[in-house]
Protein backbone atom coordinates (compact mmCIF):
# COMPACT_ATOMS: atom_id res chain seq x y z
CA UNK A 1 0.00 0.00 0.00
CA UNK A 2 1.41 3.40 -1.09
CA UNK A 3 3.44 4.70 2.19
CA UNK A 4 1.72 7.92 2.48
CA UNK A 5 -1.58 6.22 2.47
CA UNK A 6 -0.23 3.98 5.20
CA UNK A 7 1.36 7.36 7.15
CA UNK A 8 -1.83 8.63 7.03
CA UNK A 9 -3.75 5.94 8.83
CA UNK A 10 -1.35 6.11 12.08
CA UNK A 11 -2.03 9.57 12.46
CA UNK A 12 -5.58 8.93 12.83
CA UNK A 13 -6.84 9.67 16.70
CA UNK A 14 -7.73 6.31 18.43
CA UNK A 15 -11.14 5.98 18.93
CA UNK A 16 -12.98 8.15 22.19
CA UNK A 17 -13.34 5.62 25.18
CA UNK A 18 -17.24 5.57 24.73
CA UNK A 19 -17.03 3.55 21.17
CA UNK A 20 -14.41 1.11 22.88
CA UNK A 21 -16.42 0.60 25.55
CA UNK A 22 -19.73 0.28 23.11
CA UNK A 23 -17.45 -2.29 21.75
CA UNK A 24 -16.86 -4.12 24.99
CA UNK A 25 -20.47 -4.34 25.54
CA UNK A 26 -21.58 -5.62 21.87
CA UNK A 27 -19.36 -8.59 22.08
CA UNK A 28 -20.27 -9.48 25.89
CA UNK A 29 -22.54 -12.18 25.20
CA UNK A 30 -23.64 -11.82 28.90
CA UNK A 31 -24.38 -7.79 28.56
CA UNK A 32 -27.61 -6.40 28.00
CA UNK A 33 -29.68 -3.56 26.66
CA UNK A 34 -29.32 -2.01 29.96
CA UNK A 35 -25.59 -1.38 29.65
CA UNK A 36 -25.26 -0.40 26.38
CA UNK A 37 -27.80 2.19 27.40
CA UNK A 38 -26.37 3.94 30.60
CA UNK A 39 -22.53 4.57 28.05
CA UNK A 40 -24.90 5.71 25.39
CA UNK A 41 -26.39 8.39 27.28
CA UNK A 42 -23.60 9.70 28.41
CA UNK A 43 -22.37 11.08 24.76
CA UNK A 44 -25.08 13.35 23.88
CA UNK A 45 -24.04 13.47 20.19
CA UNK A 46 -24.07 9.82 19.58
CA UNK A 47 -27.84 9.98 21.43
CA UNK A 48 -28.81 12.70 18.98
CA UNK A 49 -27.90 10.72 16.38
CA UNK A 50 -29.35 7.42 17.25
CA UNK A 51 -32.94 9.56 17.62
CA UNK A 52 -32.72 10.85 14.60
CA UNK A 53 -31.99 7.76 12.40
CA UNK A 54 -34.60 6.16 14.84
CA UNK A 55 -37.42 8.82 13.39
CA UNK A 56 -36.29 8.91 9.65
CA UNK A 57 -38.30 6.81 7.50
CA UNK A 58 -34.99 5.38 6.04
CA UNK A 59 -35.33 2.49 8.78
CA UNK A 60 -38.89 2.22 8.58
CA UNK A 61 -40.15 2.13 12.44
CA UNK A 62 -43.84 2.79 12.59
CA UNK A 63 -44.25 4.96 15.62
CA UNK A 64 -42.14 8.06 16.43
CA UNK A 65 -39.11 7.15 19.15
CA UNK A 66 -39.04 9.14 22.33
CA UNK A 67 -36.16 7.78 23.85
CA UNK A 68 -32.78 5.99 23.62
CA UNK A 69 -33.94 2.96 25.43
CA UNK A 70 -36.72 2.73 21.99
CA UNK A 71 -33.80 3.66 19.53
CA UNK A 72 -31.49 0.79 20.96
CA UNK A 73 -33.93 -1.76 21.79
CA UNK A 74 -35.35 -1.50 18.01
CA UNK A 75 -32.10 -1.35 16.24
CA UNK A 76 -30.15 -3.71 18.36
CA UNK A 77 -26.80 -3.29 20.11
CA UNK A 78 -24.72 -4.41 16.91
CA UNK A 79 -26.02 -1.56 15.19
CA UNK A 80 -25.41 0.98 17.88
CA UNK A 81 -22.44 -0.14 17.64
CA UNK A 82 -22.27 0.93 13.97
CA UNK A 83 -23.56 4.52 14.82
CA UNK A 84 -21.32 5.10 17.47
CA UNK A 85 -18.70 4.47 15.32
CA UNK A 86 -19.81 6.74 12.58
CA UNK A 87 -20.19 9.27 14.98
CA UNK A 88 -17.03 9.49 16.27
CA UNK A 89 -15.30 9.38 13.15
CA UNK A 90 -17.56 12.20 11.99
CA UNK A 91 -16.36 14.52 15.19
CA UNK A 92 -12.93 13.50 14.85
CA UNK A 93 -11.94 13.22 10.76
CA UNK A 94 -11.85 16.24 8.00
CA UNK A 95 -14.47 15.27 5.82
CA UNK A 96 -12.94 16.17 2.62
CA UNK A 97 -13.96 14.69 -0.50
CA UNK A 98 -12.86 17.13 -3.36
CA UNK A 99 -10.82 14.82 -5.49
CA UNK A 100 -14.04 13.09 -5.84
CA UNK A 101 -16.19 16.01 -6.30
CA UNK A 102 -18.15 14.91 -3.33
CA UNK A 103 -19.51 17.29 -0.45
CA UNK A 104 -19.73 16.31 3.11
CA UNK A 105 -22.96 16.42 3.45
CA UNK A 106 -23.63 14.41 0.01
CA UNK A 107 -20.90 11.42 2.14
CA UNK A 108 -22.92 11.54 5.35
CA UNK A 109 -26.22 10.81 3.49
CA UNK A 110 -24.67 7.71 1.32
CA UNK A 111 -23.01 6.56 4.43
CA UNK A 112 -26.32 6.70 5.94
CA UNK A 113 -28.32 5.18 3.02
CA UNK A 114 -25.81 2.32 3.25
CA UNK A 115 -26.49 1.55 6.81
CA UNK A 116 -29.87 1.63 6.54
CA UNK A 117 -29.95 -0.91 3.10
CA UNK A 118 -27.93 -3.21 5.33
CA UNK A 119 -30.08 -2.93 8.68
CA UNK A 120 -33.50 -3.37 6.82
CA UNK A 121 -31.85 -6.45 5.06
CA UNK A 122 -30.96 -8.35 7.81
CA UNK A 123 -33.62 -7.16 10.35
CA UNK A 124 -34.37 -10.62 10.68
CA UNK A 125 -30.95 -12.12 10.95
CA UNK A 126 -29.46 -9.71 13.35
CA UNK A 127 -26.97 -11.92 14.23
CA UNK A 128 -25.19 -10.59 10.84
CA UNK A 129 -25.27 -7.01 11.54
CA UNK A 130 -22.79 -6.84 14.29
CA UNK A 131 -20.36 -7.27 11.07
CA UNK A 132 -22.33 -5.43 8.45
CA UNK A 133 -23.96 -2.56 10.54
CA UNK A 134 -20.21 -1.21 11.22
CA UNK A 135 -18.86 -1.72 7.86
CA UNK A 136 -21.72 -0.71 5.91
CA UNK A 137 -21.70 2.56 7.77
CA UNK A 138 -18.36 3.53 7.22
CA UNK A 139 -17.04 1.53 3.85
CA UNK A 140 -16.25 4.76 2.25
CA UNK A 141 -14.11 6.30 5.29
CA UNK A 142 -11.46 4.80 3.10
CA UNK A 143 -11.93 7.63 0.27
CA UNK A 144 -11.25 10.26 2.74
CA UNK A 145 -7.53 9.34 3.20
CA UNK A 146 -7.41 8.65 -0.78
CA UNK A 147 -8.66 12.33 -0.89
CA UNK A 148 -6.62 14.38 0.88
CA UNK A 149 -3.05 11.99 -0.74
CA UNK A 150 -4.60 13.44 -3.79
CA UNK A 151 -5.05 16.63 -3.00
CA UNK A 152 -1.92 17.19 -1.07
CA UNK A 153 -0.34 15.89 -4.46
CA UNK A 154 -1.86 18.00 -6.83
CA UNK A 155 -3.41 15.19 -8.37
CA UNK A 156 -7.22 15.61 -6.97
CA UNK A 157 -8.21 18.09 -10.05
CA UNK A 158 -6.93 15.54 -12.54
CA UNK A 159 -8.35 12.69 -10.50
CA UNK A 160 -11.58 14.14 -10.65
CA UNK A 161 -12.11 14.67 -14.39
CA UNK A 162 -11.12 11.30 -15.04
CA UNK A 163 -13.63 10.10 -12.54
CA UNK A 164 -16.24 10.80 -15.31
CA UNK A 165 -15.48 8.24 -17.70
CA UNK A 166 -12.84 5.61 -15.78
CA UNK A 167 -13.78 2.90 -13.41
CA UNK A 168 -13.07 4.45 -9.67
CA UNK A 169 -11.43 1.36 -7.99
CA UNK A 170 -9.12 0.65 -11.23
CA UNK A 171 -7.84 4.86 -10.94
CA UNK A 172 -8.20 4.70 -7.37
CA UNK A 173 -5.53 2.13 -8.22
CA UNK A 174 -3.53 3.85 -10.66
CA UNK A 175 -2.54 6.70 -8.53
CA UNK A 176 -2.56 5.48 -5.75
CA UNK A 177 -1.74 1.67 -6.00
CA UNK A 178 -4.75 1.29 -3.62
CA UNK A 179 -8.78 1.10 -3.44
CA UNK A 180 -11.23 2.94 -0.76
CA UNK A 181 -12.26 -0.91 0.47
CA UNK A 182 -8.73 -1.83 0.91
CA UNK A 183 -7.73 1.29 2.67
CA UNK A 184 -11.48 1.47 5.29
CA UNK A 185 -9.70 -2.29 6.06
CA UNK A 186 -6.51 -1.02 6.54
CA UNK A 187 -8.44 1.63 8.83
CA UNK A 188 -10.13 -0.27 10.81
CA UNK A 189 -7.31 -2.89 11.26
CA UNK A 190 -5.54 0.48 12.57
CA UNK A 191 -8.58 0.57 14.74
CA UNK A 192 -8.28 -2.90 15.97
CA UNK A 193 -11.37 -4.53 14.70
CA UNK A 194 -12.27 -7.89 14.52
CA UNK A 195 -10.18 -9.82 11.48
CA UNK A 196 -13.63 -10.92 10.44
CA UNK A 197 -14.77 -7.58 9.93
CA UNK A 198 -12.13 -6.24 8.23
CA UNK A 199 -11.99 -9.24 5.94
CA UNK A 200 -15.39 -8.36 5.68
CA UNK A 201 -14.16 -5.24 3.93
CA UNK A 202 -10.91 -6.33 2.35
CA UNK A 203 -12.48 -8.60 0.17
CA UNK A 204 -15.75 -6.66 -0.93
CA UNK A 205 -13.70 -6.07 -3.90
CA UNK A 206 -12.03 -9.53 -4.95
CA UNK A 207 -15.28 -11.81 -3.82
CA UNK A 208 -13.20 -14.83 -5.59
CA UNK A 209 -11.45 -14.84 -2.97
CA UNK A 210 -13.59 -13.78 0.50
CA UNK A 211 -13.63 -17.60 1.56
CA UNK A 212 -15.08 -18.01 4.69
CA UNK A 213 -16.28 -14.16 5.00
CA UNK A 214 -17.97 -14.48 1.51
CA UNK A 215 -21.81 -13.92 2.55
CA UNK A 216 -20.62 -10.74 4.90
CA UNK A 217 -18.24 -9.23 1.61
CA UNK A 218 -20.99 -10.27 -0.73
CA UNK A 219 -23.48 -7.76 1.04
CA UNK A 220 -21.07 -5.57 1.41
CA UNK A 221 -20.39 -5.31 -2.04
CA UNK A 222 -24.18 -5.24 -3.12
CA UNK A 223 -24.43 -2.10 -0.67
CA UNK A 224 -21.38 -0.67 -2.07
CA UNK A 225 -22.77 -0.92 -5.74
CA UNK A 226 -26.13 0.17 -5.13
CA UNK A 227 -25.28 2.77 -3.00
CA UNK A 228 -22.73 4.34 -5.34
CA UNK A 229 -20.84 7.58 -3.48
CA UNK A 230 -22.19 9.61 -6.89
CA UNK A 231 -24.89 7.97 -8.00
CA UNK A 232 -26.97 5.99 -4.85
CA UNK A 233 -29.45 4.19 -5.59
CA UNK A 234 -30.36 5.01 -8.97
CA UNK A 235 -31.80 1.96 -11.35
CA UNK A 236 -28.70 1.15 -12.97
CA UNK A 237 -26.47 0.81 -9.59
CA UNK A 238 -29.66 -1.32 -7.83
CA UNK A 239 -29.45 -3.88 -11.07
CA UNK A 240 -25.85 -3.95 -10.54
CA UNK A 241 -26.18 -5.16 -7.14
CA UNK A 242 -28.88 -7.20 -7.71
CA UNK A 243 -26.79 -8.98 -9.94
CA UNK A 244 -23.83 -9.82 -7.38
CA UNK A 245 -26.91 -11.06 -4.57
CA UNK A 246 -28.48 -12.99 -6.86
CA UNK A 247 -24.65 -14.61 -8.17
CA UNK A 248 -23.79 -15.18 -4.29
CA UNK A 249 -27.40 -16.08 -3.10
CA UNK A 250 -28.04 -13.78 -0.72
CA UNK A 251 -31.55 -12.87 0.40
CA UNK A 252 -33.22 -11.48 -3.22
CA UNK A 253 -36.70 -10.96 -1.48
CA UNK A 254 -35.40 -8.96 1.49
CA UNK A 255 -33.08 -7.13 -0.02
CA UNK A 256 -36.06 -5.59 -2.27
CA UNK A 257 -37.84 -5.23 0.57
CA UNK A 258 -34.79 -3.28 2.30
CA UNK A 259 -34.82 -1.27 -1.36
CA UNK A 260 -38.28 -0.28 -1.52
CA UNK A 261 -37.73 1.10 2.30
CA UNK A 262 -34.80 3.39 1.85
CA UNK A 263 -35.40 4.56 -1.50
Amino acid sequence: MNKNILKKIKSLPPLPKSVIEIQKITSDPEASIGDLVKVVKEDPMLTANLLKAANSPLYGFSRQIKNVDQAISLFGMSTVKGFAVASAVKSSMKIDLSAYGISESKFVLVSQLQNALVVNWYKRDRSKLDILSTASFLIEIGAIIISSILVTEGLAEEFQKRLANGNRSELEREYLNTDTLEVTAEIFSYWKFDNELVNAIKFADDLKNAGDYIEYSAALAVTYTAVDLFNPLSDENIAKGMKIAEKYNLNIDALNEAISTVK
